[in-house]
C-alpha cells in the first residue's frame, strides 16, 4: 500500500465516532519513548519504524513532593526530553516520519506513589488541582499546536479520582473545548473498574501489569490461559462503558518470573537472573490474546531508550525490548495488517 494512502486511511479511523467496533479497527502499535537527558544526535524513531511501530508516547514528567500542593515541571534541571523543548522536538520528528503521538504528562512523587496522594483539607486539594490543571494545560496547548492524536489527562490517581471525581469531569470538559483529538486516562490494572468518567473519554486507559504467572520462564500457552478470565472481564467492562480499551502501558522486565508481580520484581531487579525468553514469551502471549479482540485498541509498550540513553543502569534486565529476543516478537505482530 502506498505510504501516504496508508496514513490517510489511518487518519480516517480517528475521525470515526467513538465506539468499541469503530475505534478498534486499527490497533495502535505504540512504544513509550523515554525522555533522554540530552538532545538527540540522530533520529531515534528510525529503529521503531523498522519494527513496525506506528505510535510513540511522550511523557513530560511533573513532580509533587509528599504533602505538597505544588506541581513542578519544565524547569532547567529536568532532562531535556521532559521539558517543552524536548517534547516539541520529539513530536515534530514523529510527525515528519508519519508516526502518531500520545502525549502523557505524568506526575511523579519522589519516594511515594501518586495513587496514594491525598490532602487533609479542601483548600489543599483545590490548590493542588489548580496547579495540576496549569501543568496539564501547558501540554494541552502543545498538543493543539502540534496536532497530536491522543492526550492522556492523568495517570494512576487512585485516591484523587475516588474522592474528587468532579475535578476530573470538569478537566475533561475544559480540555475538549481546546483539543480535538482523542482523550484517555491511565488507570492502574487493579483500579480501572473504579473510574467513574470513562464514558466521557475515547479510550479506557489501563496500565496493564496484570500478574499472570510466577514461573521463571512461563510458556506462551500457560500465559494465554492465565489471560482468559482477565480478557473476559475487560471485554465485559468495555462493552458496558461503550468505550474501547487502550493499554496505556504494558511490558515485562527481561528477568526470571517477569510475568508475575512486576512491581515487586522492580525492587530487587539487580539481583534477578536475566531471562530474555521469559520476556519474549510474555509479550507473545499478550499479543496472541488481544490482537483478535475488537474491544482492544492496542497499546504502548514500556519502554524504549532513544539512542540507548535515559536508563537506570540495568538495561539488560529492564522493560525495553531493545537488542533482545522480544524485538522479533514485536516485528512479527507489529507487521500485521489485520485486527
Amino acid at each position: 500500500m502506498n505510504r501516504y494512502l496508508k496514513i490517510y486511511l489511518l487518519s480516517l479511523v480517528f475521525m470515526l465516532p467513538t465506539g468499541v467496533d469503530t475505534l478498534s479497527a486499527q490497533k495502535i502499535k505504540g512504544v513509550t519513548l523515554v525522555a533522554p537527558p540530552q538532545e538527540y544526535k540522530s533520529n531515534p524513531l528510525v529503529p521503531l519504524q523498522e519494527i513496525g511501530a506506528d505510535y510513540i508516547k511522550a511523557v513530560p514528567y511533573g513532580f509533587t513532593r509528599k504533602g505538597s500542593t505544588n506541581v513542578t515541571y519544565n524547569i532547567p534541571r529536568q532532562w531535556w526530553g521532559e521539558k517543552e523543548e524536548g517534547v516539541v522536538k520529539t513530536i515534530k520528528l514523529a510527525k515528519e516520519d508519519s508516526i502518531g503521538v500520545m502525549l502523557k504528562p505524568q506526575i511523579y512523587i519522589p519516594g511515594g506513589w501518586v495513587g496514594e496522594m491525598e490532602f487533609k483539607s479542601d483548600e489543599e486539594w483545590n490548590e493542588w488541582e489548580k496547579n495540576y490543571r496549569d501543568y496539564i494545560f501547558h501540554f494541552v496547548d502543545i498538543a493543539v499546536k502540534e496536532n497530536i492524536e491522543i492526550f492522556c489527562i492523568g495517570t494512576e490517581f487512585k485516591r484523587s479520582v475516588e474522592l474528587r471525581p468532579e475535578f476530573w469531569l470538569q478537566l475533561i470538559e475544559d480540555i475538549r473545548k481546546e483539543f480535538c483529538g482523542k482523550l484517555t486516562y491511565s488507570a492502574n490494572w487493579d483500579n480501572y473498574q473504579n473510574i467513574k468518567f470513562w464514558k466521557e473519554l475515547d479510550f479506557i486507559g489501563v496500565s496493564a501489569y496484570f500478574p499472570l504467572n510466577n514461573d521463571k520462564t512461563p510458556s506462551v500457552n500457560s500465559l494465554i490461559k492465565a489471560w482468559k478470565p482477565i480478557v473476559k472481564e475487560l471485554k465485559n467492562f468495555s462493552s458496558k462503558q461503550g468505550v474501547p480499551i487502550l493499554f496505556t502501558e504494558y511490558g515485562y522486565l527481561s528477568v526470571d518470573g517477569c510475568a508475575g508481580k512486576t512491581w515487586e520484581l522492580e525492587k530487587k531487579v539487580h539481583s534477578l537472573n536475566i531471562n530474555e525468553q521469559a520476556q519474549a514469551n510474555a509479550l507473545h502471549a499478550l499479543y496472541t490474546t488481544f490482537w483478535k479482540e475488537d474491544f482492544w485498541a492496542g497499546g504502548f509498550i514500556w519502554k524504549w531508550f532513544p539512542e540507548g540513553k535515559g536508563h537506570e543502569g540495568y538495561i539488560e534486565r529492564d522493560y525495553t525490548p531493545q537488542d533482545k529476543k522480544s524485538i522479533q516478537v514485536m516485528e512479527t505482530w507489529f507487521g500485521k495488517n489485520t485486527k
